[in-house]
């Protein structure tokens, strides 16, 4: 019985190639703890161009936007409804590749970047049409800077969106295997979270 059971294990040592299957101390998937990672970071980058922010408005008092300057408050805030839409259809798009309901899903992720999209759009119209730019004072510099910098992730979330929707077209996910919408969904909903931060410090307070 012994020289039987060596003998399997030989076997069965000669059958496994490569290496090891990796083990995780953490019960979250390397993908999804990966970008929780990355948005911790992100929070920092933002909290630095507050930091600048609350630093004109508090400690120096100045004007807030600077006189002569307006920001159209009633443009951004359609635009905040239709960021804040897409969490709902990028959470709609997970939960349907969830229950397997691959249509639901494509229209989801879809529907998202339609959304991403347009909100982007109507910000970089706005700049066209602010009269005033980046080098004219400091709150010109911290206007554009945090705006331009939420609408960069903007830009990083959507290439993200793309690729989920091609890849969800092509049938990749599965109510087994979605992280590839799961982890882009973490990042536009921090996205779409920041923006109301933005919004809410830079258009109305």
């Amino acid at each position: 019985m012994e020289a039987a059971g060596v003998a399997a294990d030989l076997h069965e040592q000669h059958e496994h190639h490569g290496p090891p299957a990796p083990h995780f101390s953490s019960a979250v998937d390397p993908q999804t703890l990966g970008m929780y990672l990355f948005i911790i970071s992100e929070v920092m980058l933002f909290g630095a161009f507050f930091t600048a922010y609350f630093f004109i408005r508090v400690v120096e008092h100045a004007d807030w936007p600077s006189p002569g300057h307006e920001i159209p408050v009633l443009v951004a805030g359609v635009n905040t409804c239709i960021l804040v839409s897409s969490s709902f259809t990028m959470h709609w798009a997970l939960e349907g590749i969830k229950n397997d309901n691959k249509r639901a899903m494509r229209a989801g992720l879809l529907t998202t970047f339609l959304l991403g999209l347009t909100f982007l759009s109507v910000q970089i119209n706005e700049y066209f049409h602010l009269g005033w730019a980046i080098h004219d004072d400091a709150q010109g510099t911290i206007f554009y800077g945090l705006t331009g910098l939420h609408g960069a992730h903007v830009t990083v979330g959507l290439i993200l969106l793309l690729f989920a929707t091609i890849r969800a077209f092509r049938g990749h996910f599965s109510s087994q295997e979605h992280r590839g919408v799961e982890v882009p969904g973490i990042y536009w909903h921090f996205v779409d979270v920041m923006w109301i931060v933005v919004f809410t410090a830079v258009y109305i307070l």
